[in-house]
């Protein structure tokens, strides 16, 4: 609990604002957050921009509380996004006036809504701004020019911006290195997830849902598809290993604009008999189980939630040399780490776990690990320790 100057108990009051509820880390360790935070001392609420796969479960999670916005659209549009600022804005005031003299915290995730509700939050008074990076805005595929007013625009908000949480290490050098914060602002909490549910997936069951063959090899991949995945470079991967003379089977769950495109292919290189497209799936612990190789294509991450889940059913992994995504794989030990934009080099590496080049030993330490720092649990404690210290050196009072 939190007071200031008077002696009756004051909840503080946190707004998460994110761009869109899709089916992504970031946005289950938003929902986590949102749906953990202890009641008795957070009053909770969830902004987003409309659309997102995910709404269902805020509405059922936070009620009246969910609010969309719009105008909240990751692409550029200088319009939408001067209206979802006037939005945010007066949606923030709001609630401060709902529960005066309450510390009002506003904790922002992804790209778009972080420079927009951050702006927003300073000018509501807002007592507490928070930021996540689950990645950077600015990426490889920009241009020089894009890239750059990119990174101006998160150094502006970082002044007013009195604490990041990172989920990679890797990303806080980033950001040491490119000016945008300073580590004496930032604190690294790894994006939980439900370990214990992951640790229990079901090898015959996931193998059920895809309606793959039991006796084949199975590479996959869980990641939505959008160019920051890269899922064709794991389609091409598939090729190599076919003129190696490999009959494996491959499946790629999720969904998303690039689909025609990894259809098409498929088809190109003839591999339309080895190939699942799941689409999305609920029980994906279930069909990850199924894997024997989990791959990650990526261009730039965070740190994607889906190699941690993959460790935890004693999955090995074989993931591109991106941001975080380096940070919990044992190369040769627990998987292979190759460089991004490059499936001959991931073919060779899957290669290797097939034969046998893995230390089993080493996968079940890394289930440990991952039960120690990637739990929900673990991340909601850590996110409340930092609220309570922020509100302490606001002269709050915290019980």
């Amino acid at each position: 609990m939190v007071e200031k100057n008077r002696h009756d108990t004051l909840k503080s009051v946190v707004v998460h604002i994110i761009t869109k509820l899709e089916l992504g880390g970031a946005q289950e360790n938003t929902l986590i957050n949102c749906e953990k935070l202890d009641r008795g001392r957070y009053e909770v609420f969830l902004v987003s921009g409309d659309g997102g796969i995910l709404n269902g479960r805020a509405e059922e999670s936070l009620g009246e509380r969910f609010i969309i916005v719009p105008s909240l659209v990751r692409e550029i549009n200088p319009l939408r996004d001067f209206q979802a600022l006037l939005s945010l804005t007066a949606l923030l005031r709001r609630i401060k006036g709902e529960f005066p003299g309450q510390p009002l915290i506003v904790h922002t995730h992804s790209s778009k809504a972080g420079i927009l509700g951050r702006i927003a939050a300073r000018l509501a008074g807002c007592h507490i701004i928070i930021h996540t990076v689950h990645g950077f805005g600015f990426t490889p595929l920009q241009s020089f020019l894009t890239r750059r007013f990119f990174i101006f625009l998160e150094k502006f908000v970082s002044r007013f911006t009195d604490a990041f949480v990172l989920v990679s290490e890797a990303n806080g050098r980033e950001g040491i290195d490119l000016g945008i914060f300073d580590g004496e602002k930032t604190v690294l909490i790894r994006s939980g997830f439900d370990v214990e549910r992951f640790a229990s997936g079901e090898k015959a069951r996931g193998r059920e849902i895809i309606g793959c063959d039991d006796g084949r090899y199975t590479v996959g991949m869980v990641a939505c598809f959008k160019p920051q995945k890269n899922p064709l470079d794991f389609v091409r991967m598939a090729g190599f290993l076919r003129e190696k003379g490999y009959d494996f089977q491959y499946v790629l769950v999720g969904d998303g604009e690039l689909r025609p495109a990894i259809a098409a292919e498929i088809v190109r290189l003839g591999l339309g008999d080895s190939f699942h497209l799941t689409g999305w799936v609920e029980e994906v612990e279930h069909v990850m189980a199924a894997f024997d190789v989990l791959v990650l294509t990526s261009l730039w991450e965070g740190l994607p939630r889906v190699i941690p889940q993959a460790l935890a059913l004693g999955i090995p992994v074989v993931v591109t040399n991106v941001d975080g995504n380096p940070e919990v794989v044992e190369e040769g030990k627990t998987g292979y780490v190759v460089p991004p934009r490059n499936p001959q080099k991931a073919a060779e590496a899957v290669e290797r776990v097939y034969r046998g080049e893995i230390d089993r030993e080493a996968l079940l330490r890394a289930r440990e690990r991952v039960r120690r720092e990637f739990s929900q649990e673990m991340m909601v404690e850590r996110h409340e320790r930092l609220y309570d210290r922020l509100l302490r050196s606001r002269g709050y009072r915290v019980e």
